[in-house]
């Protein structure tokens, strides 16, 4: 099934597509002959999971994109101390090429204008047998999770035309902010802005950036998180020049841009995310990755101020029904039906908030689910705030779902989501309990796959399932020594602390046991039915009833008292033994069923 986020990528790059604004980098020769339509988007999240659209393989260079990863090694090597003697932190609100120095001290107003740039690249030094310039590349790279590469033809025509960028660095070093020759610093940023990316290297060297400088996909820690922490601030208040005011109101991520069409943004926790398209507006920033930004920060609410926690996916647990059966006692053709189509129903926890990461994970786990799974249960319990980017979506994914003829199910006793599901063409199937939806899902199997297995409301004691291991003539000599009893809907048939009163055969209606939790409320532990039976297991708790059983509904019941069991025991022993077994036999089903429960129960 189609993620809706990525329906949603493709939906808003054909319209943003059709902006014409702008005009590609000319100043240098070599960048100049470029295809103003390319477009690619790319989102990475945190823990690797890649969306992308458009022309996201297309290689195009790096530019001043460059500036902050190079900034993050000068950090790495010298520490924040060393740097801030050399650049500054402050927001310059000049252009990307302007000259913005101290006065009298002639520091750069930060590390993202050219002559801060241009800095950052003179404190990065050789080392180990690496050059200034491989030290770079292989920093980019680890970033990028891929070897990157230098543009010869775009490095020698910056050489050749960047004299604003050598007249910067010549000023600089009249200062002593460059402290040796700055042409070799020159041709390293030159190369450095040179290298070649594509919108997928962008949107992973983000996400390591998110990520607390770990490449998601290699799992490397490329940088540590002081320096880290250091670009993303100033990324923050510096990365978009002269817009940056504008920008982090209208998106509110760290971003860097470059004039060779490339935008990245931040989105600390949580995802990093990469627009490539050449038509530039008159800060030097994509046309077209400004407003996919910004229509992607207001969409999926990926402002800082809105997405604030880490992006921890919503994802508890996930397991089919066989694994945590709805507790409901059926017969053993209905048990096997269970067994061998269980699988199609799927229950998936949910916990924390759902904002966009939390949302994201969410949905990635239902549109991977394999095509059998037919019933998808979402269990809503543990989960606190819900941004309107998940009620959007989930929306969505439901569609999805009920076009592939599947059908979700939730466990949503707050109404979490009931906004969500407001308009639907029809209500969307919402329990208080994971038992009641397992047991909808389990009852809606049999229907779909057991087309001539019955579900009873009313059977004769030869059809009860534990007795039958007994002939019917023995099934007969049992019933011979019932009692009928018949109870209203509510009543209390046995309570808990109550001795062995016998065991109870259902001949029609239902019951449920319940026992007191933790709190004082009263936790229901089964639904029992007609041809069930209960009662029997209180043998083995010190002939004391541990559940209250009440009637749902009104029921009609068999009852092989206790006395009535002790005369048998003396009057006819072959045939105590033969119920015994068979009793035994049931309850040993039943303990199984009762271990899975609990197991999920636990979890809860």
């Amino acid at each position: 099934m189609e993620s809706p986020i990525e329906g949603y990528l493709a939906r808003i790059h054909r319209e943003i597509a059709d902006l014409k604004d702008g005009k590609p980098y000319s100043t240098i020769p070599a960048m100049a002959n470029v295809n103003p339509d390319n477009f690619g988007i790319c989102l990475t999240t945190v823990d690797g999971y890649i969306y992308e659209v458009g022309d996201t393989r297309d290689e195009f260079s790096i530019q001043s994109i460059s500036k902050p990863f190079t900034y993050g090694l000068a950090l790495a090597d010298l520490g924040l101390e060393v740097v801030d003697a050399k650049v500054d932190v402050e927001p310059s609100g000049d252009s990307f090429n302007e000259i913005s120095l101290a006065e009298g001290t002639g520091r750069p107003a930060n590390a993202m204008i050219n002559a801060g740039a241009l800095t950052a690249t003179s404190l990065v030094k050789g080392s180990g047998g690496n050059t200034r310039i491989k030290r770079i590349l292989n920093t980019y790279s680890a970033f990028a999770g891929r070897q990157l590469s230098i543009d010869e033809e775009i490095f020698a025509s910056e050489l050749e035309h960047g004299h604003r960028n050598r007249a910067l660095a010549y000023l600089l070093r009249s200062f002593n902010i460059i402290e040796d020759d700055p042409t070799p610093v020159i041709e390293d940023y030159f190369r450095q802005c040179s290298v070649l990316v594509n919108c997928l290297d962008l949107s992973l060297m983000a996400a390591t950036l998110a990520n607390s400088g770990r490449n998601p996909m290699t799992e490397k820690q490329v940088m540590d998180i002081v320096p880290v922490e250091r670009v993303l601030s100033v990324m923050t208040t510096c990365g978009m020049y002269d817009d940056a005011g504008s920008w982090i109101s209208t998106v509110g991520m760290p971003a860097k841009s470059g004039v060779g069409g490339g935008t990245i943004s931040v989105l600390p926790g949580q995802v990093g995310l990469a627009v490539y398209s050449p038509p530039l507006d008159e800060h030097g920033s994509s046309v077209r990755g400004m407003a996919t930004s910004q229509r992607l920060s207001q969409d999926m609410e990926l402002h800082f101020v809105r997405a604030a926690r880490v992006g921890k996916s919503a994802i508890r647990s996930t397991y089919d029904i066989t694994a945590a059966p709805s507790g409901i006692r059926r017969d053993d053709e209905a048990m096997d039906l269970i067994r061998d189509h269980g699988h199609r129903a799927r229950l998936v926890e949910l916990n924390g908030d759902l904002l966009f990461a939390g949302t994201e994970s969410m949905v990635r786990e239902l549109s991977n689910l394999p095509d059998e799974v037919e019933l998808i249960i979402l269990d809503l319990r543990r989960v606190d705030e819900v941004a309107d980017v998940s009620l959007r979506l989930l929306a969505e994914v439901r569609e999805n779902l009920v076009e592939e003829g599947r059908e979700l199910v939730l466990i949503d006793a707050e109404g979490t989501l009931a906004h969500a599901f407001r308009d639907v063409d029809r209500a969307v199937p919402t329990f208080d309990t994971r038992t009641a939806a397992v047991e909808w899902c389990e009852n809606r199997l049999i229907g779909t796959y057991g087309s001539d297995l019955d579900l009873p409301s009313k059977v004769d004691i030869s059809q009860c399932p534990a007795l039958g291991p007994l002939s019917a003539e023995d099934v007969q000599k049992l019933a011979d020594r019932m009692e009928d009893r018949s109870y209203d809907d509510g009543a209390v048939i046995r309570r808990i602390g109550q001795s062995f009163g016998g065991v109870f055969f259902i001949l029609s209606g239902a019951v449920t046991t319940s026992v007191v939790g933790p709190t004082g409320d009263r936790v229901k532990l089964t639904t029992l039915s007609a041809g069930m039976t209960f009662g029997e297991l209180a043998l083995g708790s010190d002939d004391r009833q541990e559940t209250t059983v009440k009637a749902s509904g009104n029921v009609v019941i068999k009852l092989l008292t206790a006395d009535a069991i002790s005369l048998l025991e003396s009057e006819d022993e072959r045939l105590a033994l033969e119920l015994w077994k068979a009793l035994t036999r049931d309850a040993y089903t039943r303990v199984d069923l009762y271990l899975r429960e609990t197991a999920v129960r636990i979890r809860d």
